[in-house]
């Protein structure tokens, strides 16, 4: 599970943009959530979403608005799961919560944290990852609104030849925008990240299973040695 955690920037001198913010996402990623969106404190966001590509998407959506630091947990949440997000419990909440005090001091604003026990050899730790997301976000971070304006026309489905006649310029001038905008780059960057997010979630479901697994073989190994002094 994806537990992702905002705090608005500066929020002394801005107004509260947490419910704002909050309608939005709920708008745009409807069925992203596995719980209704919930503010934590008076500038403080908490979602709980459960697939990579969802999260991912959240997190693009929450850093180009530039008013938030965005920390993602991923990790085991405690089930059963109760009414409301902030209710929730989980190592993921606690892996969100250290990633989000990071992302304020990170020059993206952005962190990302996993339960200690899900770095194993052979997988993408958190930290090879959060690096990777930080490089695709500060490349969006530095894109013009020109640019802009032409990636979302393009995501939206529209061909450039459509675009150059909406925006009233050449089909040679669109292309440059979007070459500038470095959007094949970041579709590419996309997908990679996406499934490396999946695959950080899966190590922890996998750490999770073994702990527990562990745990289970400690007490019955516990239970048998007693049972063991009693017949004695």
């Amino acid at each position: 599970m994806f537990v992702i955690t905002a705090d608005q920037i500066d929020s002394r001198h801005d107004r509260d943009r947490a419910s704002d913010m909050i309608a939005e996402l709920v708008q745009r990623h409807a069925e992203a959530f596995t719980l209704p969106p919930d503010q934590t404190s008076g500038d403080e966001i908490q979602l709980l979403v459960g697939t990579a590509a969802d999260a991912f998407a959240i997190v693009l959506d929450l850093h180009r608005t530039g008013f938030w630091s965005v920390g993602v947990g991923v990790g085991p949440v405690r089930t059963p799961l109760p009414a409301t997000t902030r209710q929730a419990t989980g190592d993921a909440f606690i892996a969100a919560r250290a990633a989000v005090t990071r992302a304020k001091r990170a020059e993206a604003r952005f962190a990302l944290d996993t339960p200690p026990a899900a770095d194993r050899p052979g997988t993408s730790t958190a930290t090879e990852v959060e690096a990777l997301v930080t490089m695709l976000l500060l490349l969006r971070q530095r894109r013009s609104g020109e640019g802009w304006e032409a990636v979302d026309l393009l995501e939206n489905g529209l061909a450039q030849t459509d675009i150059a006649r909406r925006l009233g310029i050449s089909t040679a001038a669109v292309s440059q925008r979007v070459k500038s905008a470095q959007w094949k780059v970041e579709r590419a960057a996309h997908r990679a990240l996406v499934r490396l997010l999946d695959n950080l979630d899966s190590a922890t479901l996998t750490s999770d299973t073994v702990d527990n697994d562990t745990h289970d073989s400690d007490t019955q190994d516990s239970d048998t040695s007693e049972m063991d002094g009693l017949r004695r």
